[in-house]
């Protein structure tokens, strides 16, 4: 490992240093060091907002799933930074959501899709496959993987599952609202957020499910010249790095694959990999290629420096890679 880089990671912002002790370091989370920069990492006047902010649940419209403050967004980054229910407020925000569970069992969030669309026109609570896994791997990941309600949220949408991955699919307030593409084509975004939610629970994350969600986005990228589901490309934007990991890019694909043992061995994701590896500066670093605007008060919401939290992330998926 780059020990001037890992050091640069730890003089980082908190989370940078927190999640860089646990994940490569392989530090105990009981040591004072983790426990310190936990609470520096809680403390931070950027956690605190967004951790205040989301007591507004379910949060504004959902005019586009792209929109990178969704709270559906905000939610899983903190969940992956290590915030857990019993950070204040966030107990809050999990009993409002809680309440926003469906007839099916995913949670709903604010939609309005016109009637010539196949929606009702008016807003109202509802949900998406491109919606619903964010949240409900959110939860699990903020300690409620056992939850009655979002076992039988995930359950509800595993059953979605066909040969080929996920489908684009929504609840029956939205009616036959429909993503651009063909029917039977698999949703790679949908897909890609579901082998997330996958990742987290035993039975889940080496069932065949996984291995043909995985195979679903492998054989796109394998054939990305040519294979475009629901208008997802994999071509020039897909492939530049960007934080955090909301919506469908390399990173957030590599990130996912890495946490599954039979993906990383297979030449396409070692392939996706090293594209990634490629972009590394002279000293081990790496460099946001693309930004969210609403994160650019965070460090990763820049072009013109390093990022610590990109590194961060480029190297833990590395190191799961075994490479």
């Amino acid at each position: 490992m780059n020990i001037p880089v890992v050091d640069w990671l730890l003089g980082g912002d908190p989370w940078t240093e927190y999640r860089t002790r646990l994940d490569l370091l392989d530090e105990t989370s009981d040591s004072p060091e983790v426990q310190l920069a936990r609470q520096r990492m809680i403390n931070h006047p950027g956690v605190k907002t967004m951790m205040n902010d989301l007591c507004d649940w379910p949060g504004p419209v959902v005019n586009s799933h792209k929109s990178a403050g969704q709270f559906f967004h905000l939610l899983p980054f903190l969940a992956d930074l290590g915030i857990t229910q019993y950070d204040a407020p966030l107990q809050e925000v999990i009993s409002k959501i809680l309440t926003l569970d469906s007839d099916e069992g995913p949670f709903g969030v604010i939609m309005n899709i016109p009637e010539h669309f196949g929606g009702t026109g008016a807003d109202s609570p509802a949900w998406a496959l491109c919606d619903s896994p964010r949240t409900v791997y959110a939860l699990a990941k903020l300690g409620l993987k056992d939850h009655f309600k979002v076992l039988k949220a995930r359950d509800y949408l595993m059953g979605l599952v066909r040969h080929n991955g996920f489908p684009c699919a929504v609840s029956k307030e939205l009616g036959k609202f429909r993503g651009p593409g063909k029917k039977d084509d698999p949703c790679p975004y949908a897909t890609l957020i579901m082998l997330n939610l996958m990742s987290l629970y035993d039975d889940l994350r080496n069932s065949e499910m996984a291995r043909d969600s995985i195979e679903s986005i492998l054989y796109i990228w394998e054939n990305s010249l040519t294979r475009h589901p629901y208008m997802f490309f994999m071509g020039t934007d897909f492939r530049k790095l960007k934080a955090p990991l909301i919506w469908f890019d390399i990173l957030h694909v590599a990130d996912t694959l890495s946490k599954f043992s039979f993906a990383i061995h297979d030449s396409r994701y070692i392939q996706m990999l090293d594209v990634i590896k490629s972009k590394a500066n002279t000293d081990g670093k790496f460099m946001s290629e693309s930004v969210w605007k609403a994160w650019s008060n965070w460090e990763f919401g820049q072009k013109k420096e390093p990022s610590a939290w990109l590194t961060f992330l480029i190297l833990r998926i590395i190191r799961r890679s075994n490479r």
